[in-house]
C-alpha cells in the first residue's frame, strides 16, 4: 500500500472542557496563569492598605471595655461591702467622749448581729449585750445615724439614782462613763421621773410611752427594744429623752477607729474657709496617731 494513500491523521488538540453551570448562575472567569486557586486578581497598580490602624482601633476598644468592666466590678463589690459587711462613719458630737471623740472615723461591722432572718440560728452571730457600742438609725429620724452604748436589754428593769444606773436592783459598774457635772439635774440624773412635766429636749411621744412602762420607780424595757446612753453621760441626748432603740434600727457594732483627726472649733479666727485650708495643710500634724487603728470597746 502506498503510503501516500494513507489518511493523514492530525495530532489531537486539547479541547476546552465544557463547564456545566446550574441555571441562574454565571460562569466564573478563567483564572490567570500562575495564580493560586481561589486567589483574586489584582488590578494593575493596586496596593493593599495597611491593617495596623484597624488593629490599633480594635485594641483600644478592647482596653476601654476591659476598663469599664473592671470599674463596674469594683463598684459592685464596694456596694456589696458597704451594704452587708462594713461601713465607715464619722463621729460629729461629744456624746461618747472619751470612748469616741469628734473627728474619729469608724469602721462598723454590719454582720456581727445578723439580719434577723432564718440564717441567724445557723450562723455564729453575736447577741446584742449590755456594754456594746452600737450604730443605729435614730428612731425619731431614721435618716440620721447615732452611736451609743447599750445599757438595758429586753426584759430588764432600769433606774438611775444620783447618776448611778441600777439594773434589776443592782448597781452597774461603768468604767467608761465620763461625768462633767455633779448630780444636779433631777430628770437626767434620777431616771425615770413621772412626777415632772415634759422637760426641754424630750420627745412628747416618749414621755407618754414612758409613763406606761414605769413600775415601782423602774423602767421596764419591752421585748425587741434596747435602752442606750452616751458615755459622756452629762452631755448626751439618748434613750432618756427620746426612748428605746428598736432591734430593726440597729446597723452594727464599731470595730475600730481607722483614722482620727483634731477638729478646729468655731471660735478659731479666719472663718470656715481658713479653717478648712489650715486643716488640709496640717493634716499630718492634726492626725491623732495614738487613736488611729484603735479597737473600740
Amino acid at each position: 500500500m502506498d503510503s501516500s494513500n494513507q489518511p493523514i491523521v492530525a495530532p489531537s488538540q486539547p479541547q476546552p472542557s465544557t463547564v456545566v453551570v446550574p441555571a441562574g448562575e454565571t460562569v466564573p472567569p478563567p483564572e490567570p496563569a500562575g495564580a493560586a486557586p481561589g486567589q483574586q486578581p489584582s488590578a494593575v497598580g493596586e496596593q493593599t492598605a495597611p491593617e495596623c490602624p484597624r488593629r490599633a482601633d480594635s485594641n483600644l476598644g478592647n482596653d476601654v471595655v476591659s476598663s469599664v468592666q473592671s470599674l463596674m466590678g469594683t463598684i459592685v463589690i464596694a456596694i456589696f461591702v458597704i451594704t452587708f459587711i462594713v461601713q465607715a462613719f464619722q463621729i460629729p458630737s461629744e456624746s461618747m467622749e472619751n470612748t469616741l471623740l469628734v473627728g474619729d472615723y469608724l469602721l462598723v461591722d454590719k454582720l456581727c448581729y445578723g439580719g434577723q432572718g432564718l440564717g441567724d440560728h445557723l450562723m455564729p452571730y453575736q447577741r446584742i449585750a449590755r456594754g456594746d457600742v452600737i450604730v443605729f438609725h435614730y428612731p425619731v429620724d431614721p435618716k440620721q445615724h447615732f452611736v451609743k452604748r447599750v445599757i438595758g436589754v429586753p426584759g430588764e428593769r432600769l433606774r438611775m439614782v444620783n447618776k448611778t444606773v441600777y439594773i434589776n436592783g443592782k448597781p452597774l459598774v461603768e468604767p467608761y462613763v465620763r461625768f462633767i457635772e455633779p448630780p444636779s439635774n433631777l430628770f437626767r440624773d434620777n431616771f425615770p421621773r413621772t412626777d415632772m412635766p415634759v422637760i426641754y429636749g424630750m420627745e412628747g411621744k416618749w414621755w407618754l410611752e414612758m409613763r406606761k412602762l414605769v413600775e415601782d420607780g423602774e423602767l421596764i424595757i419591752p421585748q425587741g427594744s434596747y435602752f442606750v446612753m452616751g458615755d459622756n453621760r452629762d452631755d448626751s441626748q439618748d434613750s432618756r429623752y427620746w426612748g428605746f432603740v428598736p432591734r430593726e434600727n440597729i446597723i452594727g457594732r464599731p470595730l475600730l477607729i481607722y483614722w482620727s483627726v483634731k477638729t478646729l472649733d468655731d471660735e478659731t479666727p479666719g472663718g470656715r474657709a481658713y479653717r478648712f485650708a489650715y486643716a488640709l495643710t496640717h493634716l499630718f500634724q492634726n492626725t491623732r496617731w495614738n487613736r488611729t487603728l484603735r479597737l473600740i470597746h
